[in-house]
C-alpha cells in the first residue's frame, strides 16, 4: 500500500543511510519521501525518474533494455522453429497487460526471431492481467494448436499457466526476468533482467561517491543488466554458438535499431 511504502522510505530516509534503494513502491510513496528529504539519496528499480510528479534530483532511476533480452530469445526461437519439422510459427509474447516493459520485451522477441528466420510468423496475444493462470494456458494452448513450436508469455504468474501448457504439450517454453529452466525440460531459455546486476553497480557507484540522482541509468546486454538465462541443454550446440555470437555482437553495439513497440503479428 502506498502509506506503507511511504512509512518505509521515510524510516529509512532518516536513518542517515548513503542510499535508499526502492523496488515495487508507489511512485507518489517515493516522490513524497524524495521530496520530504532531499538530502537523501534514492534509487528505484524500474521506475524512471521522469515518471515521478516532481521529478526529484535526488532520484536515480534505474531501467533496462527489456529489448535486447526479448532480442536474444527471439532469435533463438526463430532457429528452433526454423529447425522444427513443424509449421515456423512461435506463440506467445503476449503480456499480461500493456505497459512499457512487456511493449519492450515483446518487440524485441519478434525482431530477434525474424532475424533468425524472417519466414516466422508469430502469434500474438494479450491476456489482460498478469494473475490469472488459467487464461494465458488458454491463450498458450490455442497458439499450440495453431502450430506454435515455442510460447513466450511476458505476464508475471499468468504466464506460468503458458509456461506449463507448454510442457503439456512438448512445446518449447520461453521464462522471462528470471531464469526458468528448472521449471522443466520444456524449457528453451529464459529472457533475463538482471535487477541484482543494476542494485550491485548502483552500490559500488555510491560507495565510489560516483552516484548522482536526478537521471536514469539504463542497463543492457553489455552491463549485464539484461540478458539470456541458461540454454536447454538439448538445444543443437550450433544453434546456442550463433546465439552467442548474437550477444556479443549486441555487447559490442553492432545489433542497432531494435524496437521498442510491437509490430502487428503474421
Amino acid at each position: 500500500h502506498g502509506g506503507d511504502d511511504g512509512r518505509v522510505l521515510a524510516r529509512a530516509a532518516r536513518g542517515g543511510y548513503d542510499l535508499v534503494i526502492a523496488a515495487g513502491t508507489t511512485r507518489k510513496a517515493l516522490d513524497d519521501a524524495a521530496r520530504d528529504h532531499p538530502r537523501a539519496s534514492f534509487a528505484v528499480v524500474d521506475v524512471s525518474r521522469e515518471s515521478l510528479p516532481s521529478r526529484p534530483a535526488n532520484v536515480r532511476g534505474l531501467l533496462f533494455e527489456e529489448q535486447e533480452a526479448g532480442y536474444l530469445a527471439g532469435y533463438l526461437a526463430g532457429l528452433v522453429a526454423k529447425e522444427a519439422a513443424a509449421a515456423r510459427r512461435i506463440g506467445g509474447a503476449g503480456g499480461g497487460r500493456r505497459t512499457p516493459e512487456v511493449d519492450r520485451y515483446t518487440a524485441g522477441f519478434q525482431a530477434g526471431a525474424r532475424a533468425a528466420d524472417p519466414k516466422v510468423e508469430l502469434l500474438n496475444a494479450y491476456a489482460g492481467g498478469v494473475g490469472d493462470r488459467a487464461r494465458c494456458k488458454e491463450l498458450a494452448l490455442d497458439q499450440i494448436a495453431q502450430g506454435a513450436a515455442a510460447v513466450f508469455p511476458v505476464a508475471g504468474r499468468c504466464g506460468l499457466g503458458a509456461l506449463e501448457a507448454a510442457g503439456e504439450r512438448g512445446v518449447w517454453g520461453i521464462g522471462v526476468d528470471v531464469d526458468r529452466l528448472s521449471l522443466g525440460s520444456h524449457m528453451l531459455t529464459s529472457a533475463t533482467k538482471n535487477a541484482d546486476v543494476a542494485v550491485f553497480l548502483t552500490i559500488q557507484a555510491a560507495r565510489d561517491g560516483r552516484f548522482a540522482g536526478g537521471e536514469d541509468v539504463v542497463f543492457d546486454v553489455a552491463s549485464g543488466g539484461v540478458g539470456l538465462g541458461e540454454i536447454s541443454r538439448f538445444v543443437a550446440p550450433e544453434l546456442v554458438v550463433r546465439v552467442k555470437q548474437v550477444q556479443a555482437a549486441l555487447a559490442a553495439g553492432r545489433v542497432a535499431d531494435i524496437p521498442e513497440t510491437p509490430r502487428a503479428p503474421g
